[in-house]
C-alpha cells in the first residue's frame, strides 16, 4: 500500500511529516512522493533525489514504530453528506462504506446540512482526525460562486478529496458524476417526440446537479423546437407530497412531468390520481435516480438511472488508487440511461 510518508517523524519530537509537506517542499505531486517512498521504478533518478533531499534537509528519519504498524495511514476515510435521511445520499453512503471496508478502510460519517459554514466545519473536523481522504457525497457541496469552494481546495492540500455527483478542478481533487444533463435532454426530447404537448420540469434544488438537470431540460425543448415551460421550483431540499400536489394543481397546460428526483415524480403521480387523470394516458411522468421508490409507485415509475452503484465504485477506486500513489483521472463522467416503466408510453 502507498502513502508511507507518516513513517517519517521530525527529530526533536516535533509533529510528524506527511506526504503533503514533502510534496509542497519538493515541488512535485503527491503521487510522485508516494512512488519515491514505495521505491517505485516509475520515478526518474533526478526526481527521486530531489524528494529524498527534502526529507534529509528537513531533519526527518524513519520511525520504526510507525513502520511496524503498517506504515503511515490511519486507514480511515471521511464521508460527508448533507442529509442521511435523503434516500439517494443514504444509499451512496452505504455503498461507499461497504466498498471501503472491503479494502481495509474504516469510515467516519458527518451529516453537514446544506449551509456552507457547516460543511466547512465538518471538513475541518475530519482533517483534524487525520483521515486519509475525504469523499463529499452529493453535488450540494459545489457552490455556485467559486469563492465558496475555497475550503474544499484547502482541504485537498492536506488529503485527497473525491466529489460524488459534483465537479471541481484543482490539485488533489477528483470528481465522479453522471451526465445528468444529457440524460434530461434526451428524456425531454423523447417525451415531446412521443406526442406530448408540454413537459413541465419539477425540481427542488439549485445544486450543481440541479442546475445541470434544468439545463438539460431546456436543451431538450430547444432540440424539438419548443419553448421550455417555466420550471416549477419547490422549497429547496424538502420533500412534501402535499406540496407537490398543490403546486401542480396550480399549473395548467402540461401533459408530462419531468422530475429531478423520484420522490417528486411520485408526488406528480399522486396529483394525477387526485385530479382524475390517467397515467400515462393523460399525464406522463419521468423521475430521476431510478431508486427503489420508482418500483413502489403505481404505476411503476419511468426514471433516469444515474448509476449510483457504478459511481460509488468509481469513487472508491479513485480514492484507493490515489492513496496507493497510482495515477487517476481527475474527472470521471458516466452516461445515464432511461429505464422505462408504466408511467410513460413512448409508442
Amino acid at each position: 500500500m502507498g502513502l508511507q510518508v507518516s513513517a517519517y517523524t521530525r527529530k526533536k519530537g516535533a509533529e510528524g511529516l506527511n506526504i503533503y509537506d514533502i510534496s509542497r517542499l519538493a515541488g512535485v505531486s503527491i503521487a510522485t512522493v508516494s512512488r519515491v517512498l514505495n521505491d517505485s521504478d516509475r520515478v526518474s533518478p533526478r526526481t527521486r533525489e530531489k524528494v529524498l533531499r527534502v526529507i534529509e534537509e528537513n531533519g526527518y528519519e524513519p520511525n520504526a514504530f510507525a513502520r511496524g504498524l503498517g506504515l503511515n495511514t490511519m486507514h480511515t476515510v471521511g464521508l460527508l453528506c448533507a442529509d442521511a435521511g435523503d434516500p439517494y445520499l443514504a444509499q451512496a453512503v452505504n455503498d461507499l462504506e461497504r466498498r471501503l471496508r472491503k479494502s481495509g478502510y474504516d469510515s467516519l460519517l458527518c451529516c453537514t446540512g446544506y449551509e456552507r459554514e457547516d460543511k466547512e466545519k465538518y471538513v475541518s473536523l475530519l482533517l483534524q482526525k487525520r483521515v486519509d481522504g475525504l469523499v463529499l457525497v452529493g453535488s450540494h457541496f459545489v457552490e455556485r460562486e467559486e469563492a465558496g469552494n475555497d475550503y474544499i481546495r484547502r482541504a485537498a492540500e492536506k488529503a485527497p478529496v473525491v466529489l460524488l455527483g459534483g465537479e471541481l478542478t484543482g490539485e488533489n481533487l477528483y470528481s465522479v458524476r453522471c451526465d445528468e444533463r444529457a440524460a434530461m435532454r434526451a428524456a425531454t426530447a423523447r417525451l415531446l417526440r412521443s406526442g406530448r404537448r408540454e413537459v413541465l420540469f419539477l425540481y427542488n434544488s439549485l445544486s450543481f446537479s440541479g442546475r445541470n438537470k434544468l439545463a438539460g431540460y431546456r436543451e431538450g425543448c430547444a432540440d424539438c423546437g419548443r419553448a421550455a415551460a417555466e420550471p416549477l421550483l419547490l422549497d429547496a431540499y424538502r420533500f412534501d407530497v402535499e406540496e407537490v400536489q398543490a403546486a401542480l394543481a396550480a399549473r395548467a397546460g402540461f401533459d408530462a412531468v419531468l422530475a429531478a428526483d423520484d420522490r417528486l415524480a411520485v408526488g406528480a403521480v399522486k396529483y394525477a390520481k387526485r385530479a382524475g387523470l390517467r397515467v400515462p394516458q393523460d399525464l406522463a411522468v419521468v423521475g430521476c435516480n431510478n431508486s427503489a421508490i420508482a418500483l413502489y409507485c403505481d404505476p411503476e415509475l419511468t426514471s433516469i438511472d444515474n448509476r449510483l452503484g457504478a459511481l460509488c465504485e468509481q469513487v472508491a477506486e479513485a480514492l484507493l488508487n490515489v492513496l496507493a500513489g497510482n495515477p487517476w483521472e481527475s474527472r470521471t463522467v458516466l452516461p445515464a440511461a432511461l429505464v422505462e416503466r408504466g408511467s410513460t408510453d413512448f409508442s
